[in-house]
């Protein structure tokens, strides 16, 4: 029987036509801080950090480049499949002269896998395509093997810290995060899951406010 990859859970890679300033940088330093091929080993990757962060679907590199800047002992690793994305988080660690990011243009799934366990600190995954039509649900990016793969590659203690201003989406997420035993909701009270957490910074997509409900924020921690 023939193997088929994942469904992918994300739409298109490229919109609009690429800067000259942008096509600089995805030639020359994209591949300076692109991750390598193989197991990823945090020692390796940043060798002076005092933990790691992974951020799913960074979209144009606002909460990441924030994330980096306050907190210059973590090393954070960003995953975006699309391009023009990438290009302007580029923009932001030139900018910013940052030395404690590495960016991978593709699929989160396969960057997990290459994870060892309990390698992460946090992972966020702020405001990811809700895919909201119903047969499209499949290609959601959190199901379940997604939760647990996170849950594997968390700290004990860790957290996932996710965003969405879509109902439905935030419901099921919720829903199968609450089957996943390794990780435990955190929310005390309503509060918690209405506002976003401490030092969160927003993305250009949060701005926008195309969803159908307010942002819903919901954090786990690794047991």
């Amino acid at each position: 029987m023939i193997a088929h990859p994942p469904l992918r859970s994300y739409g298109r890679i490229k919109s609009r036509s690429l800067k000259p300033n942008q096509t600089r940088l995805l030639s020359e330093l994209a591949p300076q801080i692109a991750l390598p091929v193989g197991r990823l080993e945090p020692a390796t990757l940043f060798p002076k950090a005092k933990a790691l962060v992974l951020e799913i679907g960074f979209g144009s590199g606002e909460h990441l480049i924030a994330r980096a800047k306050a907190e210059p002992d973590r090393g954070f690793i960003g995953v975006e499949p699309f391009l023009n994305g990438l290009a302007s988080c580029l923009r932001g660690v030139e900018d910013a002269g940052l030395n404690n990011v590495r960016l991978h243009q593709g699929d989160a799934r396969e960057v997990l896998a290459r994870l060892p366990d309990a390698c992460l600190e946090a992972v966020y995954i702020l405001f990811p395509d809700p895919w909201p039509k119903a047969r499209h649900w499949k290609r959601r990016l959190i199901q379940p093997e997604v939760l647990a793969a996170i849950a594997r590659a968390l700290v004990p203690g860790g957290e996932m810290r996710f965003a969405t201003d879509w109902a439905h989406y935030g419901a099921w997420t919720l829903e199968l995060l609450l089957r996943e035993p390794k990780l435990e909701w955190l929310a005390q009270s309503a509060k918690d899951w209405r506002e976003p957490w401490p030092g969160h910074s927003p993305t250009r997509y949060q701005l926008k406010g195309l969803g159908d409900c307010l942002p819903i924020w919901l954090r786990a921690a690794k047991r």
